[in-house]
């Protein structure tokens, strides 16, 4: 299948990548028929997507069975009248339905928009509103419907709502009967063009109301890198990527660039993140490549490593926010794996990474990844030299680059700001060195300017990290009447220093900080608290820290 869409598919360096990467694109492309449906074809057989959950239950899919399930769910929504165009979300956590979902709907041209199962009732109106969502795909849990139950009143677009069970209330279809019962499925004479929207994300922005990112039929061909090349993925591979099907990391990792790769998607859907648990399914199923968040890491790496069989773990990746070194050589001494990093947005798909020819440096996100035309400017727009911070930007003069987003939906002033003038504004601060290695600062308002000097919120919070009684780590900037900003750092304590928060452990984070990184940058102020503020997606609110302060 890689062969179809990549005119080369290894590669030994940075050079042959960049000069030799080149993927096809075909007209009117529909990732469910010419990679889901192709694969049935080919190789009915060929296993596609390993379930297992925290009750012992485990299903392996093969593409044959996800062609017949697809086909099946493509036709219980064409009869609750949903078809090409329409915007349906998909409430779906971890559950094997989100895969019959969103492929259904890619088979009728209309629009997917996953979406995390820990949004209230006015996250699920604001959502209904904005987008005109005309029908929901929920999860049967009490604490999803009752929310659905109580938003839709004020949604007035949504004709439908279907729920997976055992919850199954008043007014919602049950989609299990429903795909059981569906009339064999009768594909539309036109289902979409390449430029059409396939998948919205409401992003989980550190501030301000979500954005509407929309992408079109191309985008999971921007994935191959991500999943072909980043995750090193083959065809006896079982990925595992760590993340709920509501954020976009689980597009990145559990769908796209895996299945053109032909690998095997591991899928652990549980209620409760437990190290431990994750660390016994990797044994037990025997799982060859991972890719998660630091957080997870930072996690898996206070277990007890040797308990476990993980020889058949053969890659690592990680990304959702940047990496600590201090985690990166831990987990490395744990394991002998190195933590292969990359980054991207939801706007995108893998922008710069660590791919598997090049030797990681510890906290580098690595190389611009050739599809996407990578630059950092300052503010008058000069790109900056080695050493010198410079926001993250995609330049588009010469072609709107294969998996970057179609627009803000609804929101023209809004796509104009991020993008004019041939150039994509990531928002992201980064420096590179002079081999060529991006090293994450910060988001542009995130920052810290004091007495002169520029400093980024992670080099501080990496250098924090490393001191065995931080679990979690937040830098901002307090008002300073003389230095205009000073450094503070807002952090969670390990069970066993808890105890001790208080001035005197203050001062010996302090200290530590100096001794790891340059003096000026060590936090003047320090904060104990049990948790920090976080999206719904995980990431760090600093703006919230902030707001407490001012």
């Amino acid at each position: 299948m890689l062969e179809k869409y990549l005119k080369q598919t290894s590669f030994v360096s940075q050079e042959d990548f960049e000069k030799h990467l080149d993927i096809t694109v075909p007209e009117n492309f529909n990732f469910a028929y010419d990679v889901v449906d192709e694969w049935a074809r080919l190789e009915p057989q060929r296993n596609a997507l390993l379930w297992t959950n925290d009750c012992g239950e485990e299903r392996q899919f093969t593409f044959g069975d996800l062609k017949y399930y697809s086909d099946q769910t493509a036709s219980y929504f064409q009869s609750q009248g949903i078809g090409k165009g329409d915007m349906v979300m998909l409430i779906l956590k971890r559950r094997y339905e989100f895969w019959f979902s969103i492929i259904a709907l890619h088979k009728i041209g209309a629009v997917c928009i996953p979406a995390t199962h820990l949004l209230t009732d006015q996250d699920i109106i604001y959502r209904c509103q904005r987008a005109s969502i005309k029908a929901i795909v929920c999860a049967g849990e009490k604490n999803i419907t009752e929310h659905i139950e109580k938003a839709l009143p004020h949604c007035p677009t949504v004709s439908s709502v279907m729920s997976i069970g055992p919850v199954i209330p008043n007014g919602f279809q049950d989609f299990s009967q429903g795909i059981l019962n569906a009339d064999p499925f009768q594909k539309p004479h036109h289902v979409n063009d390449n430029g059409d929207y396939s998948l919205l994300y409401f992003t989980s922005g550190t501030s301000g109301e979500p954005k509407m990112v929309v992408h079109d039929f191309t985008y999971p061909l921007g994935h191959i890198v991500t999943g072909a090349i980043w995750h090193n993925l083959h065809s006896g591979s079982l990925h595992l990527t760590v993340a709920d099907t509501g954020w976009g990391k689980a597009v990145w990792g559990k769908l796209y660039g895996q299945w053109i790769a032909g690998a095997n998607i591991f899928v652990y859907d549980h209620q409760r993140f437990k190290p431990a648990d994750v660390l016994h399914q990797i044994e037990r199923y025997k799982v060859t490549s991972l890719c998660a968040p630091p957080t997870v890491f930072r996690f898996l790496i206070r277990e007890d490593l040797t308990k476990y069989d993980l020889s058949s773990l053969e890659y690592c990746t990680i990304a959702g926010e940047a990496l600590n070194p201090s985690v990166y050589n831990e987990f490395k001494r744990l394991t002998g794996i190195r933590l292969m990093e990359g980054f991207g947005q939801t706007e995108t798909t893998l922008t710069i990474g660590t791919f598997p020819w090049m030797t990681p440096k510890p906290g580098s996100m690595g190389v611009p990844n050739p599809q996407y035309d990578v630059d950092l400017i300052d503010e008058n727009g000069r790109s900056v030299e080695a050493g010198e911070h410079g926001q993250i930007v995609i330049r588009t003069h010469k072609r709107k680059p294969l998996g970057l987003f179609k627009e803000y939906y609804r929101d023209q002033p809004l796509t104009e700001e991020a993008w004019h003038d041939g150039i994509y504004y990531t928002g992201d601060i980064a420096w590179r060195d002079e081999d060529g290695y991006f090293w994450f600062v910060g988001r542009a308002d995130d920052v810290i300017k004091s007495s002169g000097y520029r400093i980024g919120p992670f080099e501080v919070e990496s250098a924090v990290m490393t001191h065995p009684g931080v679990v979690e780590c937040a830098i901002t900037g307090v008002p300073d009447p003389i230095r205009g900003q000073v450094v503070k750092a807002t952090i969670v304590l390990t069970k066993e220093y808890a105890p001790r928060a208080g001035e005197e452990l203050a001062k010996e984070i302090q200290d530590h900080v100096k001794q790891v990184t340059a003096p000026y940058k060590y936090p003047r102020v320090i904060e104990f608290v049990e948790e920090l503020p976080k999206t719904i997606s995980g990431k760090i609110r600093r703006v919230a820290i902030r707001d407490t302060q001012s």
